[in-house]
């Protein structure tokens, strides 16, 4: 590969000129290395921030991302490896429930998922939330319990897309996050390495989504569908609102209660809407199905039956994790409520609207999420709604729970929990779930 002079690709990018796959490869390459430094990364970062990258660029940047560590070969695991992505949202446990149900209905799903980020939570988290629980398997225990279960879900290993590592630590520090090309670089790096054949994507549009409008949200799906395809990987996209909390919990524990709850045959709808309707298109694409409506319907029987939920208790178990807080989820040490919120005076009708990005951000205060990288995280810190858009309320109702170990604070809590909810005399117009969908073929709600 020819060396280049960073200050030159700089320069250009800076200039609006379109930078070259070869000179992006390079730039990836040496930061990754080492041979270019923070400051001169940060000044590239800011400079396509503003002037832009086109398709090219951007999918060069996801190769070189992807190429700079080990990208997985799951080759020797029979059938199709179909794997799901959010983009991240508040109370979405999707994953929890969505792995073992898929891989129930005889469909491998190799898994790497990330921490919380922002106000938004993260799966391994959640799933660290589980007593005893592994997410930091080795590639050779990956692969092996893949083999073995048809299912893993672990963090990111040192192995897996570093140079994907470097340039998001930097970009949270220089203003550079919210740009579609790096998002799509980033998810996509990760997602390619793993080994997989096919991808779902839940692409999350609204208040507690990173997306807040249906058009940044709508280009995003575009980019991450056309990255998979690329790459020769049948990619799908749906687009799901994300104005409220999914489901009643937000926070790690409470999240894995819910999931439980789910998995045992519990209808939380919002919930279950988004997630048969993933379930259903990654049977659809790991090729048992003749359609997604088929695989929904396959998703449900394995609800219904059981055996979802003894999936996920055999992944629990494979992982170290302690399966006996599954079976009674009321006794995991430390998941206490150290308070409610009640409705205020001016509650009386229905709610109205639910800010999930409030929410997200009080259940980090509560010790749910991280402020600073180095912050521990309480695992059963989080929230539980009791009331919900479009539910009828009065004043002093029972609106949550709260759960945290900063009980010096459940005052300052509760009043933002309170504002996070707003009410109307009449019953509102809820927002549908999956607003659409995206594929190769377009857009299914627009001509």
């Amino acid at each position: 590969m020819p060396d280049f002079n960073p200050v030159s690709l700089i320069t250009a990018k800076r200039d609006g000129k379109t930078l070259s796959p070869a000179q992006i490869h390079w730039l990836v390459g040496a930061y990754t290395r080492g041979d270019v430094p923070d400051y001169q990364i940060s000044a590239f970062l800011m400079a396509a921030f503003l002037r832009g990258l086109d398709e090219a660029e951007t999918a060069a940047l996801t190769d070189a991302m992807l190429h700079s560590g080990e990208v997985l070969d799951l080759s020797a695991t029979p059938g199709i490896k179909v794997d799901k992505h959010s983009t991240g949202g508040v109370g979405d446990k999707v994953s929890l429930i969505l792995a073992p149900v898929v891989a129930a209905c005889g469909v491998s799903v190799p898994m790497i998922s990330g921490r919380g980020l922002g106000h938004s939570g993260g799966t391994l988290d959640k799933l660290e939330a589980i007593p005893g629980l592994r997410t930091d398997l080795t590639t050779a225990e990956y692969k092996a319990q893949l083999d073995r279960l048809g299912v893993v879900m672990i963090g990111q290993t040192d192995e897996i897309a570093p140079a994907d590592r470097k340039f998001y630590a930097l970009r949270d520090v220089t203003g550079t996050v919210e740009f579609i090309p790096f998002i799509a670089a980033s998810i996509m790096s990760k997602k390619l390495a793993e080994g997989i054949d096919a991808l779902v994507l839940d692409v999350k549009c609204g208040r507690g989504a990173f997306m807040k409008t249906e058009a940044d949200a709508r280009k995003l799906a575009e980019t991450l569908v056309a990255i998979g395809e690329q790459a020769g990987k049948p990619t799908m996209a749906w687009l799901t609102d994300m104005n409220a909390p999914l489901g009643r919990a937000v926070g790690n524990w409470p999240e894995v209660e819910e999931s439980i709850r789910c998995l045992r045959g519990d209808d939380v709808p919002d919930l279950m809407t988004v997630t048969l309707a993933l379930a259903g298109e990654m049977l659809h694409l790991g090729g048992v199905v003749a359609s997604p409506e088929e695989g929904r319907q396959q998703a449900q029987a394995a609800i219904d039956d059981g055996k979802a939920f003894e999936k996920f208790v055999e992944l629990v178990e494979a992982q170290g994790g302690d399966a006996a807080v599954l079976h009674a989820p009321e006794r995991r040490e430390g998941a206490v409520p150290a308070g409610e919120v009640r409705a205020t005076e001016d509650a009386a009708g229905y709610v109205a609207t639910l800010d999930a990005l409030a929410l997200g951000y009080a259940a980090v205060d509560m010790g749910a999420g991280r402020r600073r990288k180095e912050d521990e995280v309480d695992p059963t810190a989080g929230l539980v709604l009791n009331k919900k858009p479009g539910e009828p309320v009065q004043a002093g109702d029972l609106l949550a729970r709260l759960y945290t170990k900063k009980t010096d604070h459940v005052e300052s809590f509760t009043k933002a929990v309170q504002q996070a909810f707003t009410y109307t005399d009449t019953p509102p117009m809820l927002p549908e779930m999956l607003m659409d969908r995206y594929t190769t073929a377009g857009w299914a709600n627009r001509p």
